[in-house]
């Protein structure tokens, strides 16, 4: 049987990764006008690349875990930051 692999991550991964993909989405939506539905593929495409050639080159199931995991939290991020705006700009 084999074991999960040992993902080796540090704090410094999720501080420059997850900031980087939401800006990138920021730029592309507003410059190319990538529709709003079209999001949730983009961040994940972004973060699927930068974690398995940037972050986790040495070990590609590292990387295509955390690159889920650096799209979701982008996700998460940029929902929570867009409800907060809206909800400020209607009270």
């Amino acid at each position: 049987m084999t074991e999960f692999p040992i993902i080796q991550t540090n704090i410094w991964d999720a501080i420059w990764a997850i900031p980087l993909i939401m800006i990138l989405v920021v730029v592309l939506k507003l410059f190319v006008h990538v529709p709003s539905k079209h999001i949730p593929f983009l961040a994940t495409v972004l973060g699927l690349f930068i974690s398995v050639f940037i972050s986790h080159r040495e070990n590609i199931s590292a990387g295509i875990f955390m690159g889920f995991f650096y799209s979701a939290a982008t996700l998460g991020t940029y929902t929570s930051l867009k409800l907060a705006l809206n909800g400020y700009r209607t009270s």
